[in-house]
């Protein structure tokens, strides 16, 4: 079936549609890994987003249950070069666009995704339109004028879960990444992570690392975390503008100081805001799993999976309060941060993977360190006589 791709600058692209019929709009990105398809369609930070994926060939290893992100497709379209429909791999349990038809998520093949993601990188993110009904050229480019824009736009509270609930499955596969030492661990860490857009691998990474996890809502009351006793809080992924997500910043406020915090991609730009910072929003942002970043804390360089499109200003952060502690090496972005005197942290990129590089797993066991080093200091000294 003929598919075509209309974008707000005017430009159209024509291909075949090998996922569900219909039409959808959204945000069109790129992401440069060259593996980890699944992972990304369902990672819920691409809420509203149609994906381009810049490897050519997608779709040859298939669909299994054991690489979800979340329990279903959370892009709102797929664009690739070329779709293999005979994967050939073991673990393949479904084709990719069998899979994508049953959820209902549009994918169209054949285009020239090179020339797309030159015009992306050139003009920045754009707004577009994905259609198998409406083949007309200035019909598809008037209705990608008007899908919302991104900036502004809270997609964390549509993502998250409704109520809370616990998590205790690790990686379930034989392919999974050594433990984090949290099986004979004397004492478990009682963790409550909110749900921003949040990604199965970064609670499984927690439980490897020792947690016993709660995951709650987006708007869960700060007081209500606190009754819960946790040693510490964690701060997830998510999708679309941080700034409107007042609710999230206003708790995290109430939480600092009287907890541990550690934030992930979205949660790293909450934390900012929490804190006195501002965000905006970048060209075309940063996605793929090779984008190196420099701990200026040792030195080191990690590579690094990211998917984001808002970044934080570092500028806009009180520095006798707040310690920048990761940049990243493509375009100087702040990439992570630090509070100076209560034990709060976060990064901008993905530790837990899913796809990509492991260089980052050690900040888990760091937020293990905050914990352990608040409990010890809970601990009551006996008087002196």
């Amino acid at each position: 079936m003929k598919a075509k791709l209309g974008l707000e600058n005017g430009a159209v692209f024509e291909g075949e549609c090998f996922g569900a019929s219909g039409e959808v709009g959204g945000e069109v990105v790129f992401n440069t890994s060259m593996s980890g398809y699944q992972e990304i369609y369902t990672d819920p930070s691409y809420r509203g987003q149609i994906v381009t994926l810049t490897y050519p060939l997608i779709g040859n290893y298939g669909i299994n249950p054991e690489d979800m992100e979340s329990g279903r497709p959370q892009v709102a379209g797929v664009i690739v070069r070329e779709y293999m429909p005979m994967p050939s791999n073991f673990r393949s349990t479904m084709e990719l666009g069998e899979w994508l038809k049953s959820h209902g998520v549009m994918a169209i093949t054949g285009i020239d995704t090179r020339m797309l993601t030159r015009m992306i990188r050139t003009q920045g993110a754009m707004r577009g339109v994905l259609s198998t009904v409406d083949l007309d050229t200035a019909s598809l480019v008037r209705k990608a004028g008007m899908v919302p824009s991104m900036n502004g736009l809270d997609l964390a509270t549509k993502v998250t879960c409704e109520k809370p609930y616990s998590w205790s499955e690790t990686d379930r596969t034989e392919f999974a990444l050594t433990t984090g030492g949290g099986e004979g661990r004397e004492r478990r860490f009682r963790t409550v992570a909110y749900d921003f857009g949040i990604k199965q691998n970064i609670l499984r990474r927690l439980v490897m690392y020792g947690c016993d996890v709660t995951v709650v809502p987006a708007q869960f009351p700060a007081a209500d975390v606190l009754a819960m006793a946790p040693d510490g809080v964690f701060l997830s992924n998510g999708p679309g503008d941080p700034a409107p997500v007042r609710v999230a910043i206003e708790n995290i406020k109430a939480l600092l100081g009287k907890v541990p915090i550690f934030g992930i991609c979205l949660g790293h730009q909450l934390l900012a805001l929490a804190l006195g910072g501002t965000t905006y929003k970048l060209k075309f942002g940063h996605r793929g799993g090779n984008h190196p970043v420099k701990n200026l804390l040792t030195g080191k360089i990690e590579i690094t999976s990211q998917n984001h499109g808002f970044a934080v200003d570092p500028d806009s952060l009180d520095k006798d309060q707040v310690e920048i502690t990761h940049l990243n090496l493509y375009d100087g972005t702040n990439e992570g941060i630090r509070h100076r005197r209560i034990p709060a942290f976060s990064v901008q990129y993905h530790p837990e993977a899913s796809p990509g590089p492991h260089d980052s797993d050690y900040l888990f066991r760091e937020f293990i360190s905050l914990m352990e080093a608040r409990a010890a200091s809970r601990i009551a000294v006996p008087a002196q006589r």
